[in-house]
């Protein structure tokens, strides 16, 4: 065939992008039972990680804009997951921090992980081998996100 290069089946983005949405599904009845969305776990983890920080940090740590980000924080305020507030010493710097309930969720949320470890573990792959998988994605990520990605472009 003529442009091979074109095929689904040769790309490395298509099987990211597929396996990512799957694992997603698969976190959807857990994260249902808490009453939010994938990205918003997202952003308590990351305030169960480092609570008090700011809307840069956090999308910098999830790679999002922060224009992504805000609307996603505006939606758990009302929720009455997080509080926004401007930072004392500079205004511009909007400071995230968990209420009661979404330091409660944390409990709450505490065996989602392990679920779906279990579900993806089976007789072709093992957890070990998805740790490295997720080491080998990690250092994808990292490349990335690097100076050498930016001189490929």
């Amino acid at each position: 065939m003529q442009f091979e290069q074109l095929k689904l089946s040769n790309q490395i983005c298509f099987p990211i992008y597929a396996a990512s949405r799957l694992i997603t599904r698969g976190y959807q009845p857990h994260l249902e039972k808490l009453g939010i969305t994938y990205p918003q776990y997202l952003v308590l983890m990351v305030l169960w990680e480092e609570d008090g920080i700011t809307v840069n940090d956090i999308a910098g740590k999830l790679i999002l804009n922060t224009n992504t980000v805000t609307p996603l924080l505006k939606r758990m305020e009302l929720m009455g997951v997080i509080t926004r507030k401007r930072s004392g010493s500079d205004e511009r710097k909007v400071l995230i921090n968990l209420t009661e309930k979404g330091k409660a969720m944390r409990e709450q949320a505490a065996d989602i992980p392990l679920e779906l470890m279990k579900s993806l573990q089976n007789n072709v792959i093992s957890l070990d081998e998805l740790m490295v998988m997720r080491d080998h994605l990690n250092q994808l990520i990292g490349f990335l996100k690097g100076k050498e990605y930016e001189n490929l472009l």
